[in-house]
């Protein structure tokens, strides 16, 4: 993997062909993402982890964030944490299309005996929009939640990609859950003060 940083830096400079290079290299780690990603969706969703990938390492590849001559990704962990963030806009625009009506959004699909469930999607959405707000006031513990959440890393790993404590992330991990419930649950379901 010591070999992933001047290939990011390559790309950056223009070489599509160190494009081909850098998949072989990160694909493993991008796949295992994704996984752990999609085991956490409802059943029944239409993304497969290999298929986000790919679509991840397109926009990462094909867009790059940065100026010219400024490597967008400085390092390995840089490049995973970009994908991981890749990958949530994937899940939530894919949520956002099939909430449109065209896309069936006006209808719910439901079990007979879970008649009243919320629509994964719907959560998928309201955590989407929470976070937003959390990283507005927060932008470390929001950035911890994406990489939890979003790209299933260990708290370990997240602390690591963040270059802050495990002890910290553990704390901030705490506070940003409790504020993400509170910012969730319906207004009778909060917990007390």
């Amino acid at each position: 993997m010591s070999d992933v940083t001047p290939i990011l830096f390559t790309i950056e400079q223009g070489d599509r062909q160190a494009a081909a290079q850098l998949l072989p290299l990160v694909y493993d780690a991008l796949r295992e993402l994704a996984r752990r990603r999609l085991a956490r969706e409802a059943p029944g969703h239409s993304l497969q982890a290999t298929a986000l990938v790919h679509e991840a390492y397109l926009r990462l590849v094909g867009n790059s964030p940065s100026a010219p001559g400024e490597p967008a990704w400085a390092n390995r962990r840089h490049f995973l944490a970009a994908a991981a963030e890749a990958m949530r806009r994937i899940l939530i625009d894919n949520a956002r299309r099939k909430r449109r009506p065209k896309h069936g959004g006006d209808r719910q699909r439901l079990a007979l005996d879970e008649a009243l469930t919320v629509s994964p999607r719907e959560d998928l959405l309201a955590l989407n929009e929470a976070l937003g707000r959390l990283a507005v006031q927060e932008p470390i513990k929001a950035e911890l939640v994406k990489l939890r959440y979003f790209a299933g890393l260990s708290l370990e790993e997240a602390a690591a990609c963040l270059r802050i404590s495990p002890a910290t992330a553990k704390r901030y991990w705490v506070v940003a859950r409790a504020w993400l419930f509170d910012a969730l649950s319906e207004p009778g379901e909060r917990a007390p003060d």
